[in-house]
């Protein structure tokens, strides 16, 4: 009778999908909490406008991929985009928030103007 590596590994198997399981709810977790903490920190900071310039812009696109069952015919794919600008400030300080859809075409590098934020949130930018 030969040693067969496959025991070894049936054995394994279920404990190796427990521990991914974890590490699974663990980001979850993680990232719920991380998620709530900034959103505290923004709800605690104050409503702030100064002026600023916008000093670049760029966009992000994330796309999902959708399985309807088992039915690979019902498959789609979708996308959606995230927009970002960078504001410096008088002091040379920069931040880079998210920006609204129907704004960010309104915003161009190099405008001036009065950006009003709290904490990690935009709340507007008004072009001088």
């Amino acid at each position: 009778m030969g040693f067969s590596p496959l025991v070894g590994l049936s054995s394994a198997i279920p404990v190796m999908v427990v521990v991914v399981f974890i590490v699974v709810i663990g980001v979850i977790i993680a990232t719920a909490i991380k998620g709530g903490k900034q959103w505290s920190k923004n709800n605690n900071s104050p409503l702030l406008t100064v002026a600023a310039k916008v000093v670049s812009r760029r966009t992000a696109v994330s796309t999902h991929h959708h399985q309807n069952g088992g039915d690979t015919t019902m498959n789609h794919t979708s996308a959606s985009t995230t927009y970002y600008a960078t504001f410096e400030f008088e002091s040379g300080d920069r931040m880079e928030l998210r920006i609204p859809t129907n704004e960010f075409g309104m915003i161009a590098e190099g405008d001036t103007g009065r950006l009003t934020f709290q904490g990690t949130r935009y709340k507007g930018f008004e072009r001088m």
